[in-house]
């Protein structure tokens, strides 16, 4: 069975991941797996640099195919921000509370028309002697003023979805999963790239 490692040690990414490959007979694998292997420093300035350069530092290391993404929000009135930055938006510590508080903050004033906003995710698919690829996806909608819905996770809960009429915490795991930025740059994947095993010309 062939083998593809996931560079996250995010377990709902995994399992993302996992069920498109599970049913093209492949094995997943994640950084879980290789606890040994440091964090790779993202110093991309853009979401399709960072996760290249996870997927290919990994795909050296291991010698084998890995897929990292990365992703994250941007908000037009703040010029993009947060942006690649959106983890840590608030302090070095992941903190989705203050990244929040934050984003909030520097919106105050701000209509609700100028509040337009995407979530953005980039897929690198990186293979030792091989031209690394990627795949990209996006969500839009706009920030709300306050919190609501409690599911997902990060920004979910201010991320108004207009065709929904819901935020991203309103929607339940299933449904966010058909329409959010990784869902749809996972389905560009599995569209364009041929898995399973080779076979000898």
């Amino acid at each position: 069975m062939e083998e593809v490692i996931i560079a996250t040690k995010n377990r709902g990414k995994a399992k993302e991941f996992d069920r498109i490959f599970k049913a093209k007979g492949m094995k997943v694998k994640t950084l879980l797996d290789f606890p040994d292997i440091e964090d790779v420093e993202e110093t991309g300035v853009t979401f399709e640099e960072n996760a290249i350069i996870k997927a290919e530092s990994i795909a050296t290391l291991l010698g084998k195919m890995v897929i990292a993404d990365d992703s994250g929000l941007e908000i037009d009135a703040l010029e993009g921000r947060p942006g690649v930055y959106s983890a840590r938006y608030a302090g070095n510590e992941k903190n989705d509370n203050a990244n929040i508080d934050k984003i909030l903050e520097e919106l105050t004033g701000v209509p609700e028309n100028e509040r337009t906003a995407r979530f953005r995710c980039a897929l690198a698919v990186a293979q030792p002697g091989e031209e690394t690829i990627t795949f990209a996806g996006d969500c839009e909608g706009w920030i709300l003023t306050e919190r609501r819905g409690t599911n997902g996770f990060g920004y979910d809960p201010v991320f108004f979805l207009g065709a929904e009429g819901k935020s991203m915490a309103e929607l339940s795991s299933e449904d966010k999963n058909k329409i959010s930025h990784r869902a749809k740059a996972l389905e560009k994947l599995e569209k364009n790239l041929s898995f399973g095993p080779r076979t000898k010309s």
